[in-house]
């Protein structure tokens, strides 16, 4: 093989590796809309695996958490703005939604996009500041390449600025398949913006009606309800009550329907 056409490869291979590496970067955005438009692009997208590191020193990989509703967030732990709000945000949501669903129903990771500063360190102590302290929420540092497939996977937008970083307030809900579910926008939120999601993922909007457990979380995504005067979810029985009528109503109308059907098959044979 010539020199000239090794020469060529290696110039292709570069050019693809780059070529790869630049689709990972985050596009700079300065619009709204192009912001959003990124965003929204991103629904059905599958997120990659990566490297991570807890707070208490730990690694851990994105596919270890795969198998259960994914909550992520990126925030930057020198901003104090957005990021604070939002944290103070999704700790009200997540312990309504473990009340409502259970405390291993789902798993939340927040991650540091400032990967020059957000070490572990930092990042506990960002997250003891703001009292995020639960069993089930993660927060993560890694390395640049890893921050910015992540921002490309989820479509999150971020670019450095005076005095620190300009960056979309988005929160992330990604199926059990790893696959971005619902997106949220805005620092404070109501938690029925990210609990109704995260019902739909944990009861199931496609439960079978035809196994007990199926039947039964199709009940519970339909009578679990917020109650804004309580700030939880509750089981209203009045919906279930309600099911159980319907139901019986429709049995009974199918009942009379195929019986009149019997009778007059029945009289066309005897007539």
């Amino acid at each position: 093989m010539s020199v000239v056409r090794l020469l060529a490869m290696g110039a292709l291979t570069f050019s693809a590796l780059a070529m790869r590496a630049a689709a990972d970067e985050p596009p700079i955005v300065t619009d709204e809309k192009k912001a959003l438009a990124i965003s929204q692009a991103a629904l059905g997208r599958t997120l990659r695996d990566g490297r991570y590191v807890g707070t208490d020193g730990r690694a851990i990989q994105l596919a270890q958490l795969r198998g259960k509703p994914l909550i992520v967030t990126l925030v930057y732990t020198g901003c104090n703005q957005s990021c604070p709000v939002v944290i103070g945000t999704l700790h009200r949501s997540i312990q309504i939604a473990r009340d409502a669903f259970g405390p291993r129903s789902f798993e939340v990771i927040t991650v540091g996009f400032d990967t020059s500063r957000d070490t572990p360190e930092r990042m506990r102590a960002f997250a003891r500041e703001r009292g995020a302290v639960l069993p089930n929420w993660r927060f993560l540092s890694t390395d640049r390449e890893t921050v910015n497939r992540l921002a490309a996977d989820t479509g999150f937008v971020f670019r450095a600025s005076v005095g620190g970083f300009s960056h979309v307030t988005q929160t992330t809900i990604v199926d059990a398949k790893g696959r971005v579910y619902r997106q949220i926008y805005g620092g404070a939120f109501e938690p029925p913006a990210l609990v109704e999601p995260l019902k739909e993922l944990v009861y199931g909007r496609r439960s079978d009606l035809v196994s007990v457990s199926g039947i039964v979380n199709r009940i519970r995504l339909f009578c679990t309800v917020y109650s804004p005067a309580a700030d939880r979810y509750r089981f209203d029985y009045g919906i279930f009550v309600a099911l159980i009528i319907g139901l019986a109503s429709l049995s009974g109308m199918a009942f009379v329907l195929i019986r009149a059907g019997i009778r007059a098959h029945a009289l066309r044979r005897s007539g």
